[in-house]
C-alpha cells in the first residue's frame, strides 16, 4: 500500500514556476497548523512544523474523527489531542479506532504516542521524521508517553465557542 496524504492550500498562491512565496498571514489547513505559525513565542517556522503537521494526522487517524469538530460537548473535547491523550489514559488496551485485538491494540497506541510526540508545542522537541520512522518501526515499549498535549489553539479555532477559555 502507498498512501498519499497532501494539501494544496500553501500551493496555490504560487505560480507554476515560482520557487519561493512570501506571505503576510497564517497559512495552513485548520487543526494542523503548527503554534509558531502562530506565536513566535512558540519558536520559528522550520520542517518541524510539518513534523506536527504529521503528528495531528496521525492523532486524526488513531482516532476515527475529524482533529476538529465543532459540535463537540466540552472544550476539551473540542481540541483533539486532550480527547485522544484521555483515551490514552483511560484504557489499558486502547480502544480507538475500533481496534479488536491486542496486536491492533498496541499498533494504534503507538501511532498515537509517536503523534503526540510530533505535537509538543516546541518545535526542538519533536522528533525528526528519521526518528518518527525509528519510532513506528520500534517496539512499543521503549516510547514513553510524552507530556500531555497543552491547549494550543490559534484564533480562528476558538471561534468554535464562545466559552473556550485558555486559563
Amino acid at each position: 500500500m502507498n498512501s498519499t496524504i497532501s494539501d494544496f492550500g500553501l500551493a496555490k498562491p504560487c505560480a507554476r514556476k515560482e520557487i519561493n512565496v512570501s506571505l503576510l498571514e497564517a497559512r495552513g489547513t485548520i487543526g494542523y497548523i503548527a503554534p509558531e505559525v502562530f506565536s513566535r513565542n512558540c519558536g520559528q517556522v522550520s520542517h518541524k512544523s510539518d513534523v506536527y503537521n504529521y503528528g495531528m494526522m496521525a492523532l486524526e487517524i488513531v482516532g476515527g474523527r475529524k482533529n476538529h469538530e465543532a459540535e463537540m460537548s466540552s472544550s476539551s473535547e473540542k481540541y483533539f489531542p486532550d480527547w485522544i491523550y484521555k483515551h490514552l489514559e483511560l484504557v489499558d488496551e486502547c480502544e480507538l479506532n475500533g481496534t479488536t485485538n491486542a496486536e491492533q491494540s498496541d499498533i494504534v497506541r503507538q501511532i498515537a504516542i509517536v503523534g503526540f510526540w510530533c505535537i509538543l508545542t516546541n518545535p526542538s522537541d519533536r522528533p525528526s521524521m528519521r526518528k518518527v520512522i525509528e519510532m513506528l518501526e520500534g517496539p512499543l515499549g521503549a516510547l514513553k508517553i510524552p507530556p500531555k498535549p497543552r491547549l494550543y489553539s490559534p484564533p480562528i479555532l476558538l471561534s468554535y465557542s464562545s466559552t473556550t477559555s485558555l486559563a
